[in-house]
Formats: C-alpha cells, sequence, structure tokens
C-alpha cells in the first residue's frame, strides 16, 4: 500500500497531494498498487456498458479507468475478475444508522456485502443524545480503519420541536462550524413544519438560521414533507430551499413534488407504487430520483439486505437496470455534491466497486471498498476496527435514582369518582386529542382495558431530573395485567417511552433500561421478561449484527406470551401484535398536531400541540 497521507477522512491538504500522485499514477509515471480486470463496467454517467476493462488503483482511489491493456504504467499485482460486472459502490442518500441499532464499525460490516460502501446519515438521532460531540461519534469508525464512508448531516430537528429539549441543541453558528468540515454535506432534513412557516413559532429563527448557514456553504438543505400534498404546501417547500423529500407515499405526491424541483428520494414501501407511477406519467430522466432507506432495523437488513434490496425491487417493478443502479450511485452522489469522491467507478474516486454475477438479480460476488476486497458472497473479509466507546457515547440514560411506581400515578382532584382524560393513540392523526371518561380508585385516575386504553409515559433521561409525563393512550400496550414495555428509542427526541398495564411494571422496565444504559425491557409480573441493550446513545450496540438480532428475537418471543392491546379499525398494519412501532408514535414532526413529550417547565404535564404550541392538562 502507498505511503500517501492518510485520507480516510477528507482533509484539504491532504487531498491535494493525493490527487498530484493520482495524476502521475494515471499517466504510467508511478507505479500503481493493483489492476482489477472485469468482464464489463457500468458508466453510470452515460448508462453505457464497456466490455473487458481495467481498473487501476492507487491507495484508496482510482487512477486510471480503461480498456484491458490501455494502463501505460506497471502494477504491483493484477487481479482478474473476467466473468463479473462492475458497478459502483451503492450510496444511501438518506439514512439513520442508528436504527440499525448498530454501532457505524459493525453497521459497515453488515451492508457492505450488501453493495453499500458509502452513506449520508441523517444525524438526528445521535444529535439528540450529545450534540455536542455529534460529529465527533460519526467520524470515529472510519478513522479507526472502517472502509465505509459516512458523511454526516447534522439533525435540524436538535429538538424536534421547541416544546422539547434533551441532549443537543444546533443553531445557525453551529451548523456553520459543522459545514467548515470537508466530511459534512449538508442540513439533515427539516421536518418542523409549523416552525418554517409560522414567524412567531418559537424554532423559526433557529431552522432558518440553519438553512441560511447552509446554504452560505453551498451545502445541500434536505426536506421531510411527511403530508404536505397541495399544491402551495409543495411550491413553499421547494422555494424555502428544501432540496429533497423522502416522505413521498403516492405517485401523484411524488409526480408533483419532482415537476417542482424537488429530488426525490423514495423509500422501499413505497417504491412499487410510486415506479409505476411514474413510468405511466412518462419520467424519462431518473437523475432527480434515489433510492432511501431511511430506518431498517438490523434483523430486516439481514432479511432482506440493504441498498441492494431497494435495487432489486426497482428493477423487479420495472425500472432497468441501468437507471436503477444510477439511483444508488451517482444520483444521490450528484444531488449531495459528494462526486468528486463517491458516485461513479472513475478516476480520483475511492475505489469502491461492486461486482456483479448477475445484473437483473443484483447478486453480489464481492464488494471492493478502499481498493481493497471486502466481501466474499455475503461474508464481510474487511477490517473491522475495535473501538472503546468513551463515556460520553456509552452513559446517556441520565436517572440518577430508580424510579417507582408513584412516578407513573395520575393523580385525580379529590372526591370525584371519574375524570375527564385526554387520550391519543399511537400515530393519531386527527386534530385533536380524543376525550373519554375514567374511573378514579384511591384517589387515582385508572386504565380502562374494555376501552383499550392504558397508560403511556415518557421519561427524560437527559436533565437528571427524572421527569415522567404520563397519560392514557387508546389502542396499544399490553393486556396482560401487571405488564409492561419500555424503549429508549423513541423518535425524534429519544427519551424513554414506557406503556403498561401497572405503573409497578412500567417502573421496573424503566429501571431495566437505566441499568442497561438503552434498549428495550419487558416487564410483567413482577419479573423481568425480556431485555435488549443498546448501550452506545441508548440507540445502538457495539455488536455483530447477529447477535442484535438474535437479542431482539428473543425479546419478540417473550412479547408472544403477553396479549397486546389493539385496535383493528385503526390501525391493523401495526397491531396488534408486539408493538415495535411505538418506536415511531413519539414523533412530533408533520403532520402531527397533539403529541406527549418529557415535561419541561413550559409543557410540565408534557401533552402539546405541536402545530400551534398549546399544551393541555392530561386530566381534568
Amino acid at each position: 500500500m502507498t505511503d500517501l497521507p492518510d485520507d480516510l477522512i477528507l482533509d484539504a491538504t491532504d487531498e491535494v497531494v493525493l490527487r498530484q500522485d493520482l495524476v502521475q499514477v494515471a499517466l504510467g509515471r508511478r507505479q500503481a498498487d493493483r489492476i482489477l480486470r472485469v468482464g464489463r463496467m457500468l458508466d453510470v454517467g452515460s448508462g453505457t456498458w464497456a466490455d473487458d476493462v481495467e481498473i487501476v488503483i492507487r491507495g484508496r482511489r482510482i487512477a486510471f479507468v480503461g480498456p484491458r491493456g490501455s494502463y501505460p504504467g506497471s502494477a504491483a499485482e493484477v487481479v482478474e475478475r473476467p466473468g463479473l460486472a462492475a458497478v459502483p459502490g451503492f450510496g444511501e442518500v438518506h439514512k439513520h444508522i442508528e436504527s440499525s441499532h448498530l454501532t457505524p464499525e459493525h453497521e459497515a460490516a453488515l451492508v457492505l456485502p450488501r453493495g453499500c460502501t458509502w452513506t449520508c446519515e441523517a444525524s438526528h438521532e445521535f444529535s439528540n443524545v450529545n450534540g455536542a460531540r455529534n460529529l465527533e461519534f460519526w467520524l470515529m469508525a472510519r478513522a479507526a480503519g472502517s472502509p465505509a464512508k459516512i458523511f454526516p448531516l447534522p439533525g435540524s430537528a436538535v429538538p424536534p420541536t421547541a416544546y422539547e429539549g434533551g441532549g443537543g441543541w444546533f443553531g445557525a453558528a453551529e451548523q456553520a462550524e459543522f459545514m467548515a468540515h470537508p466530511m459534512v454535506a449538508g442540513l439533515d432534513e427539516v421536518m418542523d413544519w409549523p416552525a418554517l412557516t409560522q414567524p412567531q413559532n418559537p424554532s423559526h429563527a433557529r431552522l432558518w438560521g440553519m438553512i441560511g448557514a447552509t446554504l452560505a456553504a453551498r451545502g445541500v438543505v434536505e426536506g421531510h414533507g411527511a403530508g404536505l400534498r397541495d399544491l402551495p404546501a409543495i411550491n413553499a417547500f421547494a422555494a424555502a430551499g428544501l432540496a429533497s423529500d423522502h416522505e413521498a407515499w403516492t405517485a401523484e405526491e411524488a409526480w408533483d413534488k419532482l415537476t417542482h424541483g424537488i429530488f426525490l428520494q423514495i423509500r422501499a414501501h413505497s417504491m412499487p407504487e410510486i415506479l409505476k407511477g411514474l413510468m405511466a406519467r412518462g419520467l424519462r430522466d431518473w437523475s432527480q430520483v434515489a433510492f432511501a432507506t431511511d430506518d431498517r432495523p438490523a434483523q430486516d437488513t439481514l432479511a432482506i439486505g440493504a441498498t441492494d434490496h431497494n435495487l432489486r425491487l426497482a428493477i423487479a417493478n420495472g425500472l432497468a437496470p441501468e437507471a436503477a443502479i444510477q439511483c444508488v450511485t451517482l444520483n444521490p452522489a450528484r444531488h449531495m455534491r459528494l462526486t468528486p469522491w463517491v458516485g461513479s467507478i472513475a478516476p480520483g474516486r475511492y475505489a469502491d466497486i461492486v461486482l456483479l454475477s448477475d445484473l437483473a438479480a443484483v447478486t453480489i460476488a464481492e464488494v471492493w471498498a478502499d481498493g481493497r476486497q471486502a466481501s466474499e458472497g455475503s461474508r464481510y473479509i474487511g477490517p473491522l476496527p475495535r473501538i472503546t466507546w468513551p463515556e460520553w457515547a456509552t452513559r446517556t440514560v441520565n436517572l440518577p435514582r430508580p424510579l417507582e411506581a408513584a412516578d407513573f400515578a395520575i393523580a385525580a382532584a379529590p372526591g370525584r369518582a371519574s375524570m375527564q382524560a385526554a387520550v391519543l393513540r399511537p400515530f393519531h392523526w386527527t386534530a385533536d386529542f380524543l376525550t373519554e371518561e375514567l374511573p378514579v380508585l384511591g384517589g387515582e385516575v385508572q386504565r380502562d382495558p374494555a376501552r383499550a386504553i392504558t397508560k403511556f409515559a415518557v421519561v427524560d433521561r437527559y436533565s437528571g431530573k427524572c421527569g415522567v409525563a404520563r397519560m392514557f393512550w387508546r389502542g396499544c400496550g399490553p393486556a396482560t395485567p401487571d405488564t409492561a414495555l419500555a424503549c429508549s428509542v423513541a423518535h425524534d427526541q429519544h427519551n424513554i417511552w414506557v406503556v403498561g398495564s401497572s405503573d409497578a411494571a412500567m417502573a421496573l422496565a424503566v429501571n431495566r433500561i437505566r441499568e442497561n444504559q438503552g434498549g428495550w425491557a419487558l416487564a410483567s409480573d413482577g419479573r423481568m421478561l425480556a431485555d435488549l441493550a443498546y448501550e452506545v446513545g441508548g440507540l445502538m450496540s457495539a455488536r455483530p449484527a447477529e447477535a442484535v438480532a438474535a437479542g431482539y428475537a428473543a425479546l419478540e418471543a417473550a412479547a408472544a406470551r403477553i396479549n397486546w392491546l389493539f385496535e383493528p379499525s385503526f390501525s391493523p398494519r401495526w397491531f396488534p401484535g408486539f408493538p415495535h412501532r411505538l418506536q415511531f408514535a413519539t414523533l412530533t414532526c408533520a403532520p402531527w398536531a397533539w403529541v406527549l413529550v418529557a415535561p419541561t417547565a413550559a409543557v410540565p404535564e408534557g401533552l402539546v400541540n405541536v402545530q400551534t404550541g398549546a399544551s393541555h392538562k392530561v386530566v381534568w
């Protein structure tokens, strides 16, 4: 390997020295490290194939590409792969690595054999846990030798709304500092639409300051247009400088956004309808389209794949393989302004190459990353650095004392036999909360299992105050008595949520998460049935994907012994069964209105309308 400056993390000075060397290697004046010869290669810039190609590698980069025998210099080794087709390493235009629940070095070992060599990390998850160390966190695995490239986009949703507060706060000054780093591609998805459009919103100036700092550095401002489907909203979205949307669910919505200058990032669940709809409308230029994984846990990636799954799904739904490959290589690289480094098999780029034995089926024989083979079939053979994650990443659940059943009690007014209660459901789309009359026993307002009404709480895990916001929810949680489920993955603030049929069980589950410093906990009948530790940031585990997937499978097996509440008329897609989707039920971005957040001085009971800023009592 060359003795050139280390280019694991981009640096302007080293980049110039490295490219000066590549010039000399391309001209044959200096020896290359290796030549990789392949049966054919896709040029994503033209969408055409070239046969019998040699790719000349110096260090971690490509120095020369041409027909076999055209390179004028020599190399230390030649690798022959005549039966394989080369395409660029796949890239993720929008992904939360935290949602794999693996630390970056283990996530890299999972996705690299599946073709993914670079990721634009939508980093508002760990940003909300430890904003001050966010960039440091995302660069650690690469600095330690991982061949996966992570281009962080600091989170706009830090905090998600003005009514929340946690482990981070980003504004214009913080974003300007982030944008000075060459690995930072822009600003992560702007989600707080009310704050963006309403000058009186407390987050208005903060968000526009971050957008301004990003545009001043010629970075990319990513959008989040959930529920924004009418033409005035779409026009306003684009006018704000929000360059992309990954939240389109229908072909009509996708077309309207695409034709108003918005870069379309299509997720797997909506891909079949959207692709067919775009083709039916005659879309000929796919350069404004990419495929996004967004959130995918390790167990799902093991089962269906990573970016390769998105690619196979696109081809299966009628998109030409060449165009589909552009959607996971050149298109996202262009959008994120990363084409000098990734997105194509071309000189100056990282030598990240996917070798396919079957194009239509996207059968991956090998993946090369940083100029070396990193996988054989589905087996990762590249470097896996051992990282001792510091305490600022592993001690993030700040609950100075164990919680008690009393922390989850909801007191009734004196002398009342019943109380009115504000009630939400998971993914409560309607503009107002529900109102139900609930019984009082022993001075406390009670659950009503007959109406599928239980107790849901959000526990502040950042301030050290052990604050608990609790209220009644319908259609989720355990029907089994004295049972509770808790988790520290609670998009996007990532406090601890817990749902339970008894206050004592809720306390028991939260206390196990306190001990584990994050993850899942399922308690029943005074004992723990199962838990799964996410000890890094309360979101991830520094273990191989297979180990984390096995832990989740054990959690699901234990959960199968519990009876779960649900409302068939409300959300049969996600319930009944183990309510894993509650990880996303604490979202406070558009289009939600009434939500439950951790208690603050401004919202002491936690029930707040994030569209208007109004708060409300949970019982009265």
